[in-house]
């Protein structure tokens, strides 16, 4: 991956894009530091695809989906109907 200073990222965005489409995934700096990544819209689809079960994946996981509360029961009693 090619790194590109904000700048220049700014200034020659339409190289930068080129770039990206045809060597891949470009990544922005800040002050040195990598901030962002442009990336072909087709890798960031297939990415965001693995990232992110299905519903059918999540409703047949083995996995916890979440602690619910559940009170115990018979710990209560109920009170006596009022008498008339």
């Amino acid at each position: 991956m090619k790194s590109w200073p904000v700048q220049d990222a700014k200034a020659r965005f339409s190289e930068l894009l080129d770039t990206c489409l045809a060597e891949g995934p470009q990544v922005v700096t800040r002050r040195g530091a990598d901030v962002a990544v442009l990336v072909p819209k087709g890798e960031w689809a297939r990415l965001s695809r693995a990232a992110r079960p299905s519903l059918k994946e999540l409703l047949l996981s083995d996995a916890a989906r979440g602690d619910i509360p559940v009170p115990k029961r018979g710990g209560l009693r109920r009170r006596a109907a009022p008498s008339l």
